[in-house]
């Protein structure tokens, strides 16, 4: 009946069967790390970003994923375009950078969709010179038509360890319309927002699996006692969280 809800489970299947080895390989990082205390990171630049916000402090979340944001990238500038000209500015994705302790054996959860701006390949470049492994989530079918925009020529998944591809259209949009060029109804941020908490669903059940009985997954802090189990838990994993309740 709804054009976007049959284009989105087109896709939906599309990544459930096509991307299972990438996401199988992040599931096993992101339950290595939580057993063995290595830091896990997520980053996007603008509208890239709400995918940072989504596995942040979030009920049914892991409270062990530490966001990186950019101020200037924030969806709140005025005018909006300073985000798109700081994505673009070479130089910038190293300075935040700059600004978290990574250690070799931490995670960076990277999300562009085109892939190609410097600041998200300047944030893997810096955190795989210190050890880190890099999971991108992008869009290969667009990432493949651009050009890089950063000095190295490279574009994101090719400095990436694992690549997730969200199986999107070329400029993100999806539904044509006639009457219209340009195609309506951006799809990454729901197909991202699904793959990666596929991921941190299926964390969780490795985590219980391997004997941890309170692994790091928020509680409501809208139910009773909420907020107390999540005090108890942040004290537990508080040498993995970069972030302060």
């Amino acid at each position: 009946m709804f054009q976007y809800f049959d284009r989105i489970q087109k896709i939906v299947r599309e990544v459930e069967q096509v991307e299972k080895e990438g996401i199988c390989k992040a599931i096993d990082l992101l339950a290595a790390a939580s057993l063995n205390g290595d830091g896990v990171y997520i980053f996007g630049a603008s509208h890239a970003g709400i995918l940072s916000e989504e596995l942040y402090y979030r009920a049914g979340g892991m409270m062990t994923i530490n966001p990186i944001f950019g101020r200037e990238l924030m969806l709140d500038q005025s005018p909006i375009t300073v985000t798109s000209k700081m994505e673009r500015l070479e130089g910038y994705g190293m300075a935040l950078a700059s600004k978290v302790n990574f250690e070799k054996g931490d995670v960076l959860i990277l999300h562009s969709v085109s892939g190609r701006n410097p600041v998200t390949i300047d944030l893997a470049l810096s955190a795989k010179e210190k050890g880190v492994t890099i999971i991108a989530l992008t869009n290969m079918k667009y990432s493949e038509q651009v050009s890089s925009r950063h000095s190295s020529g490279k574009k994101l998944y090719e400095v990436a360890d694992v690549v997730l591809d969200n199986h999107g259209d070329i400029g993100d949009a999806c539904c044509e319309i006639e009457g219209i060029e340009q195609k309506v109804g951006p799809s990454s941020t729901v197909v991202g927002a699904l793959i990666l908490n596929t991921i941190i669903v299926e964390v969780t059940r490795k985590l219980i699996k391997s004997g941890i009985d309170y692994p790091p997954i928020f509680y409501s802090a809208n139910l009773d006692g909420g907020d107390q189990l999540n005090q108890e838990l942040f004290k537990k994993y508080e040498k993995v969280i970069h972030y302060r309740l």
